[in-house]
């Protein structure tokens, strides 16, 4: 899953791609809700081998 700042996922508003590797993708987003900055972790499709 690609994700671009100021795409949403639920709650959380993405702000930034922090790191992307085998295990997937973090991105930097803002909890809207909590109005607190969080990291997400995006697991790749079909999961991790």
């Amino acid at each position: 899953m690609f994700l671009t700042a100021g795409s949403r996922l639920g709650i959380y508003e993405v702000t930034a791609k922090i790191s992307e590797g085998g295990m997937g993708e973090v991105y930097q987003a803002r909890d809207t809700k909590l109005n607190r900055d969080v990291a997400l972790k995006v697991l790749p499709e079909g999961g991790v081998e």
